[in-house]
């Protein structure tokens, strides 16, 4: 008897509608359509959607796939204007439409403060603009920055003050391959920061608090205090980050450490944690006899109680996307019997995109629901693969299916942003989840006995015991030589591809469709010609880029994979300057060599010659005399603030650009560069308008 198969794209019918919002979402963001097209096409396609409906059974079944299509089209449109919307920068009220150099702001605190190494750093809200006489209602975020010497009051959130300076456009550093900034701050509606200083800015007498933000904030605080007074302080960093995503106290070395060893995942509060409470929850609730009978009420109090964590944890949005993920499956499970996961995974993105399109572009959000679907999808055809009698090794083998599965579907994405793959990651894995999974469930129990002071100690002491232990296990894994495969060349194209290859591949070998073999294979050839044309085009790469590293001179001589630093020494020391700075921009144009005999590059003093370029760097003061002859140079490179006049070098020199790099102060580059508009001279200010990179024939 044949029995018929309901297609997957037919028991996931919101994949079908998530497809075209996720396109509406992408040409929006990259296209920027104005509101009146936007809405004219939404409201044309939905009345053409509407009144098909209306048709006669006979015609709408002739339309039906036409009526798919206007379906698919709002959805797209609707898409569109969730975007729009969503721009800050769109709505009246925006404090942008009324600013002007010389306004004053009145600004809301809306968060703690949280300490950097020289700074205070909080998000403000703008409540007004006041503007030549006139006061404006206005809206918006803006990142403050304090100085350490101008808190005498400490700012806590809700409180309201007034500044009057001029603010800064949030800008990307301009290096390439690095981190995009800007675009992400743009996500966050984040436009505009301020620097202040004592004299910068008034305290205003009334405070403007949210009871939910307050209650948020202050359990977060409660929190952190209890970790750092039971837990001792060398563990405590780690403790709050697992616990609540508070990661202001963690070591960098030791985040890093975890990045290479493939478990950053436990200090980054995401599903993980979500779902080792669900696990938990789901069991406890299932033997309490009142409780197991009634599925609804069982549903009420995990749901309850997921969300109650959620909030707890600070309401981080990688959390809050969890929580909502897990209620659309727990919803599912509940009462839809023929319900697919897939299905609610759908639905959850769905409704989360909705919510903050934005999300699209968040890492977090990608490899949630990519570990996600390589869980669902993989992981019962991996564990099938070995058959282990014992039963303790049958569970051992079920966690590092698990592992595979969620690690397949999302090594791609991982390689494209962070360029590293953890060679050890299902060792780390095997130890540390069992691990971080006591952990936190000891501090959990932490916090719910801090009233007991002589147990919480003890419990404390064992937590940071634990802590300890993982830490001391991840950094050992760190430090073989063969734990992570670096500097890994990876784009979009190539990611795009692998997916394709890997999408291909899984249904072969769970079909057993020859197509999606040949077509698999057809992926891996496309990936294999990406990656020869870029090691062709790295034959041919000759550049010269200067760095815009804040007070900072950093240089790179380019040729082919090699490259040669001219800067200052701590840039040259591996760790967090140089991996931020300098390494993005090497793994972008595949710099996997340090070479002090770069060819074609010849140096003598500040003179740099480098093929047929030639270059002076100037980091003191100089006296050039008059001559008869200037000598050419092709690039003046001016930094550390040198005490010299543009219009005293040109009596020696004749430069064809002079570069002011990221090691001189503003204002010292906004007086050279009038001087050289006045002298005509072509300039280029790194701290302004982003690395400097030329390519050299």
């Amino acid at each position: 008897m044949h029995i018929y198969s309901i297609p997957l794209w037919k028991r996931t019918p919101f994949y079908r509608l998530l497809l075209p919002l996720i396109t509406g979402i992408t040409i929006q963001w990259y296209l920027q359509f104005v509101f009146s097209f936007i809405a004219l096409s939404l409201f044309c396609f939905s009345i053409a959607f509407l009144l098909i409906s209306f048709f006669p059974i006979v015609i709408r079944f002739r339309f039906q796939q036409f009526h798919g299509v206007l379906l698919h089209m709002v959805i797209v449109f609707f898409a569109m204007m969730l975007v729009w919307k969503k721009d800050m920068r769109h709505h009246k009220e925006w404090y942008g439409h009324f600013y002007t150099d010389t306004s004053a702001l009145i600004l809301r605190i809306d968060e703690p403060l949280i300490e950097k190494e020289k700074t205070f750093r909080a998000l403000g809200y703008i409540e007004a603009v006041y503007d030549h006489r006139q006061f404006y209602v206005a809206s918006g975020k803006l990142l403050l920055y304090f100085s350490k010497d101008s808190l005498t009051y400490s700012l806590h959130y809700g409180d309201r003050i007034l500044i009057q300076k001029p603010l800064q456009h949030i800008r990307n550093s301009g290096n390439p391959g690095a981190f995009n900034y800007e675009r992400y701050a743009a996500f966050q509606q984040i436009f505009h920061n301020a620097f202040l200083k004592a004299n910068d800015w008034i305290l205003l007498p009334e405070k403007n608090t949210n009871r939910f933000d307050q209650f948020i904030f202050s359990t977060r605080d409660k929190i952190v205090r209890m970790l750092r007074k039971y837990i001792p302080k060398d563990q405590a960093g780690i403790a709050e980050a697992l616990l609540i995503g508070y990661k202001e106290d963690l070591d960098k070395d030791l985040v890093q450490a975890y990045s290479n060893a493939g478990v950053v995942h436990i200090i980054a509060i995401s599903g993980l944690h979500l779902g080792l409470i669900y696990v938990m929850l789901d069991w406890l609730l299932s033997i309490l006899p009142f409780i197991k009978r009634s599925k609804f009420l069982k549903m009420i109090l995990l749901l309850g109680c997921l969300w109650m964590f959620s909030l707890l944890t600070g309401a981080a949005a990688s959390v809050l996307r969890s929580a909502v993920m897990f209620t659309f499956i727990v919803i599912g499970k509940n009462f839809f019997k023929q319900s697919s996961i897939y299905n609610s995974l759908a639905v959850s993105a769905f409704v989360l995109l909705c919510y903050d399109p934005y999300f699209l572009w968040d890492v977090g959000f990608q490899l949630s629901y990519l570990a996600l679907i390589g869980i669902v999808t993989l992981q019962q055809p991996v564990y099938r693969c070995i058959f282990i009698k014992q039963k303790w090794a049958n569970k051992v083998w079920s966690l590092v299916s698990v592992t595979l599965a969620a690690q397949f579907t999302t090594f791609p994405i991982c390689i494209y942003y962070f360029h590293q793959f953890p060679n050890l990651f299902f060792i780390t894995n095997l130890i540390a989840v069992p691990l971080s999974t006591v952990i936190l469930f000891a501090e959990i129990l932490l916090i719910a006995i801090s009233w007991f002071h002589f147990a919480a100690v003890y419990l404390g002491m064992v937590t940071g015991w634990l802590l300890w232990l993982m830490n001391n296990f991840i950094f050992k894994i760190n430090k073989l030589p063969f734990s992570v495969w670096d500097n890994i060349y990876s784009n979009l194209y190539t990611t795009s591809i692998l997916y394709l290859f890997l999408i291909c591949i899984c249904g072969y070998l769970l079909g057993k469709n020859k197509k999606l073999f040949r077509l698999a294979v057809m992926c891996l050839l496309i990936f294999t010609a990406f990656h020869v044309f870029a090691g062709l085009q790295l034959k041919k790469q000759v550049k010269l880029i200067i760095y815009n590293i804040p007070r900072s001179t950093a240089i790179d001589f380019v040729f082919q994979n090699r490259y040669y630093f001219l800067g200052d020494s701590l840039l040259q020391k591996a760790g967090l300057l140089q991996n931020f700075h300098l390494k993005p921009a090497r793994i972008a144009l595949q710099l996997n060599t340090f070479d002090d005999r770069l060819r074609n590059l010849t140096h003598s003093k500040n003179y740099w010659r480098f093929f047929d370029k030639k270059i002076m760097l100037i980091d003191s003061a100089v006296t050039y005399q008059p001559v008869l002859q200037k000598i050419p140079i092709d690039i003046l490179i001016i930094s550390r603030n040198a005490a010299i006049k543009i219009s005293g070098l040109t009596k020696t020199l004749k430069p064809a650009i002079i570069v002011f790099d990221s090691s001189n102060s503003l204002w010292k580059i906004a007086n050279w560069k009038k001087e050289c508009i006045a002298l005509d001279l072509q300039c280029f200010s790194v701290p302004q308008q982003g690395a400097f990179v030329i390519s050299i024939d």
